[in-house]
């Protein structure tokens, strides 16, 4: 896989994560567990991604 392939996947992803996360968001009761889970992946998402481009 290539890098900018590899960005690509994670960016993807971040997105997916995006759309689970609003999904979540508009339940009448949201689980702050699985919203605090997202968010923690989205992040980890964002983190790797900044450091692929820095390389």
């Amino acid at each position: 896989m290539t890098l900018q392939s590899r960005i690509e996947s994670l960016k993807s992803r971040h997105a997916e994560l995006e759309t689970r996360l609003a999904d979540e968001d508009q339940r009448p009761r949201p689980d702050a567990e699985t919203v605090m889970r997202l968010k923690l992946e989205k992040l980890r998402l964002k983190e790797e991604m900044e450091r692929l481009r820095a390389h």
